[in-house]
């Protein structure tokens, strides 16, 4: 008789992030269409404001044409931990770092917080893979995006 397979350990649950673990913040406005019938933002807009403070902040500094640029960069990978509810009409700061810079790809980590809370409301990760525009194979970083990308470390 086979032996029975002990049970997987239970996963470690999450804690929300301080805002002092974040390099870089921007605000963003939530929208009437954001609630669900529950009261709150609906989950799945978390995931599009991770897609919006990461691409925002590229954009701002320089690094990233979306309509032209040669490297282009595409998610392969989202996750997100929720801590409390956010809501329309309040306003939400997105933290964003990053955590991991390798030779083609980058992993961020963004808190989405209530305005001035201390301990995110929110906190996940977004993974780019760069990849040539026309090819969409992978390329290293550029070094003007690696250099943004390290001082968010």
């Amino acid at each position: 008789m086979a032996e029975a397979a002990a049970p997987a350990p239970a996963l470690a649950r999450p804690s929300p992030l301080a805002r002092t673990e974040f390099r870089h913040f921007m605000p963003i406005q939530t929208r009437w269409m954001d609630n669900d019938l529950y009261g709150h933002v609906n989950n799945v807009v978390y995931y599009s404001w991770f897609d919006t403070a990461v691409n925002r902040y590229l954009i701002e500094q320089g690094v990233l044409d979306i309509h032209a640029g040669a490297v282009i960069g595409l998610v392969i990978e989202t996750q997100c931990n929720y801590f409390a509810p956010l809501a329309f009409p309040e306003p939400v700061e997105a933290g964003l770092r990053v955590a991991h810079l390798g030779r083609s790809s980058v992993r961020y980590q963004v808190g989405l917080y209530a305005q001035g809370a201390a301990l995110c409301a929110a906190s996940g990760h977004f993974v780019h893979v760069y990849v040539d525009r026309a090819t969409r194979r992978p390329v290293p970083l550029p070094p003007d995006l690696h250099a943004v990308l390290t001082g968010l470390l």
